[in-house]
């Protein structure tokens, strides 16, 4: 349940009424602590623990496998590469003890691959797993996966609310069949490892991960993530790993949502005592539970790494917490410890990492973790140690009984993935996730016999209302298409209205043949993952508010309006607050969209179909800048404080003169204009362009329509936060980004982009920008990039100038980027940006 202080009660209290007297939060602005020596070691701070799984005869299992291996055998069993770097005669040869999909990786490349296409794979894997022909190991592999909201990788799946949304809905029972469901459609996929649940207490909405926590209250966090655990192994004593139960992993361990200033892999720097209080209760809880698996996490502590932290993943979660399942790292995040790279670290295994996750370098990391255990740079006890672990999990997990994963009961039953079932369940979390924020004049429910306008970039697009983590790692370049199984917010309105003679227009921008009676506005931020998500500031589109301007617009027109706010976060919205009538905070709902509209709309007979049930789980704002804004920060002064919602009996007015004014110095409003930073920005899309056609870019690899240009996300500074370009000979194909609306680029100078290449072109590489047919300007990059050194990244800037001298029209530019070869070529390119005149040109029209 939730914790309410007597201070949270009074701030709520005052809110109903004037939504003033709260006494501010401090808003000072973001600022970086000094990193900090660790605080002191306090054991008896952490519980003590026993795991509820220890077994004599599991125990005699291990230790005859592991007598029987030879060091080889066993430095495999803890490598993890990734399926779109390793091959099945990878498998063969090296045996490695596990393998991941990650977000975005499909069998054959193919986002649209099927259940029987991804058993295939799974059957392929484990074939030549345990054939012991080239490796001697008979060992069965074990495949994870992020199903972190569902099975949210494959078409066709289930996708459930985001845990935020969970957290609001705080119903451990409805959560545990969500993990039921779950491991059913992965299982049918033949895998049998899930990533999930997130344990993380979120304490700064900035953060990018937010939406993967429960709540910022650790004991809603501990319930629930335990509840998932048990949803997908199956409860101790009972149903534990039985058909259809699958192995859980309970991450990221430790202090993930607890960084400065909210950066994802950042550093925390809370003390020991808060450490165990706020951010170790969901692993307590998970552990208690029998979670096989936890998660190391990118984040320090105290500026130490948690993959190189032996103080907190061996003595204090292996021993005193009694934990004797397996650690596993995060994506090459062993590679971020001092003295290691991606393919060479023993320090994390000698920290008690027990897997490490090498999703492109497993063959090289292998050959170095065995190079190290065989000169004793990783001690025998400890290899043995790590590989007993492993072993362990795969025996409670059956691999030895069961045999292949892909032979399973369940593998193979594409009935399974998006199952009816699974869907009512996933309506269910919708409808109890929301939280009405505002309801005047008790507008809410609607009656649906009347003309409804239903209009917001987010009313008819399932992926925006699912996130992240969905289909693709961002969850970014899916249309309504890609979910078969899924419903749009849209598509439930209109069911309701239609059935019960009334009218629904559907617009993206506000307009309407025939005034409404009510709009429903759906808006909010657009899918994200980890860093990406990463901001500033909690103001909603800062310093560009379309989605403000629409309010408005329908305001002025004397229209009810209800707001209907997607995002995986609270954010401060006191404007959109202001030009609303019902406000109501939706999250990350997934694919049954349609659940949204049987909580806004009464039965034609005027009856309340259901209530609103959700509660905050987490404090909503009064400033752009209240960060962080947690229950128990001394002068705790939120807009809507934790645990609150309303519920179709409460007459409660929330006024319409909220404070708009904000600090300038938290908005994210910067004299610069991010084009594409990982993925397009919002209003633009990335497109490969050919005389054969158009193929917009909507994953991490593409070919044009005339396959002469291949396109891959590739790793620079963080993960797939690049892109490698390479063309063949006498290619048409251009990379272009494309902007929905012209883009008005007068009031900027320069064009800036991360460039990287291996050798100096041999013909015409041009950049171009293009204001339509007929309008443009090109120019030619290749004496420029023949002037800089090969095989490093540059920053390459451009005057704007040079293209208007060309003929583009600066201020009505449909391509602001327009990239191509005239000869075969590689080229990688990063962060696209507009910017004023700050930094010496590489071209200038003056010497172009």
């Amino acid at each position: 349940m939730f914790r309410y202080t007597p201070l949270a009660l009074l701030c709520s209290a005052a809110l109903v009424t004037t939504l003033s007297g709260c006494g501010q939060q401090n808003t000072a602005t973001e600022k970086t602590t000094e990193v900090k020596a660790a605080p002191a070691e306090s054991l008896n701070l952490w519980p003590e623990l026993k795991s509820p799984l220890a077994n004599k005869d599991t125990e005699q299992k291990v230790q005859q496998l592991l007598s029987a291996m030879t060091i080889e055998q066993k430095v495999a069993q803890l490598i993890q590469p990734d399926i779109r770097w390793m091959t099945v005669e990878d498998m063969r040869q090296y045996g490695f003890g596990s393998y991941l999909n990650g977000g975005g990786a499909y069998p054959n490349d193919n986002k649209n691959s099927t259940a029987a296409d991804w058993v295939a794979l799974a059957q392929a894997y484990y074939d030549a797993g345990v054939d012991s022909t080239k490796d001697g190991s008979s060992i069965p592999p074990i495949w994870g996966t992020d199903a972190v909201h569902g099975h949210n990788n494959v078409i066709g799946a289930t996708v459930f609310p985001h845990n935020i949304g969970l957290g609001a809905a705080n119903n451990a029972q409805l959560v545990e069949a969500i993990g039921k469901a779950t491991a059913a459609e992965v299982a049918a996929t033949g895998i049998n490892w899930i990533f999930a649940p997130t344990v993380a207490v979120a304490r700064d909405d900035r953060w990018g991960r937010s939406y993967e926590s429960y709540s910022e209250d650790p004991t809603v966090v501990k319930e629930l993530g335990a509840a998932l655990v048990k949803g997908i192994q199956g409860n101790v004593g009972s149903d534990f790993m039985q058909s259809g139960r699958l192995i859980a992993t309970a991450k990221h361990y430790l202090g993930d949502g607890g960084t400065e200033n909210g950066k994802d892999q950042g550093n925390t720097l809370t003390n020991e005592a808060d450490l165990v209080r706020l951010h170790a209760q969901g692993y307590i809880s998970s552990l208690d539970a029998g979670v096989q698996t936890v998660m190391a996490s990118f984040n320090s502590w105290h500026g130490e790494k948690m993959h190189g932290n032996h103080y907190l993943l061996t003595t204090v979660l292996k021993e005193r917490m009694g934990f004797d399942g397996l650690v596993v790292g995060d994506w090459n995040g062993h590679g971020q410890l001092p003295g290691c790279t991606n393919n060479s670290c023993a320090a994390a295994i000698n920290a008690g990492v027990d897997i490490l996750m090498a999703p492109e370098d497993g063959k090289a990391l292998y050959t170095n973790t065995l190079a190290q255990a065989k000169a004793g740079e990783i001690s025998a006890a400890r290899l043995d140690d790590a590989v007993s672990r492993i072993l362990r999990v795969k025996i409670r997990a059956g691999l030895f009984e069961h045999g292949n994963p892909a032979q399973s009961a369940l593998a193979g039953k594409a009935e399974l993935i998006g199952h009816a079932d699974h869907q009512a369940i996933a309506a269910q979390a919708v409808r109890e996730s929301l939280v009405l924020l505002k309801n005047n004049a008790q507008l809410l429910p609607l009656a649906p016999k009347q003309k409804v306008l239903v209009t917001g970039d987010g009313a008819d697009n399932i992926g925006k209302q699912s996130g992240g983590w969905t289909l693709t790692w961002q969850g970014t370049g899916n249309v309504n298409a890609d979910f078969p199984n899924g419903r749009s917010i849209y598509s439930g309105i209109q069911q309701q209205v239609e059935a019960a003679q009334g009218t629904v227009e559907l617009s993206a921008d506000g307009s309407y043949q025939q005034k409404p009676d009510v709009a429903i506005v759906v808006i909010g931020e657009n899918p994200y993952a980890e860093f990406d998500g990463d901001i500033r500031t909690l103001d909603y589109q800062a310093g560009k508010n379309t989605d403000l301007e629409l309010l408005k617009k329908l305001k002025a027109e004397g229209i009810p309006v209800v707001t209907v706010f997607l995002k995986g976060r609270p954010l401060w919205v006191n404007p959109e607050l202001n030009q609303s009538d019902a406000f109501v905070a939706a999250w990350l709902p997934g694919t049954a969209g349609q659940a949204v509209a049987e909580v806004l709309f009464k039965t034609a007979a005027g009856e309340i179909q259901h209530d609103f049930k959700g509660k905050l789980p987490f404090s909503w704002p009064k400033t752009a800048d209240q960060t962080p804004l947690n229950q128990d920060d001394t002068n705790y002064a939120p807009l809507f404080a934790l645990g609150y919602g309303l519920t179709y009996q409460d007459k409660t007015t929330v006024a319409n003169d909220l404070s708009e004014q904000i600090n300038s110095a938290q908005s994210t409003n910067n004299d610069s204009l991010s084009l594409f930073e990982r993925r397009p920005a919002s209003g633009y899309s990335l497109i490969l362009q050919d005389e054969a056609g158009v193929v917009t870019v909507t994953g991490n690899k593409a070919k044009s329509a005339d396959q002469s240009l291949n396109l891959a996300a590739v790793n620079w500074q963080k993960q797939e936060d690049a892109l490698l370009l390479d063309w063949a000979a006498n290619s048409k194909a251009k990379l272009v980004l494309q902007a929905a609306v012209p883009l008005d680029a007068s009031g900027y100078s320069q064009l800036v982009v991360d460039m990287k290449w291996n050798a100096a072109p041999t013909a015409a590489v041009t950049l171009a920008q293009s204001c339509g047919s007929g309008c443009g300007g090109t120019l030619n990059l290749a004496e420029l990039i023949g002037s800089k050194a090969a095989g490093q990244w540059h920053k390459v800037v451009i005057d704007l100038s040079c293209f208007a001298s060309k003929g583009a029209a600066l201020n009505h530019l449909q391509q602001p980027f327009v990239l191509h070869s005239e000869a075969a070529y590689q080229l990688s390119i990063s962060n696209i940006r507009l910017t004023p005149a700050t930094a010496t040109a590489d071209l200038s029209c003056a010497t172009h």
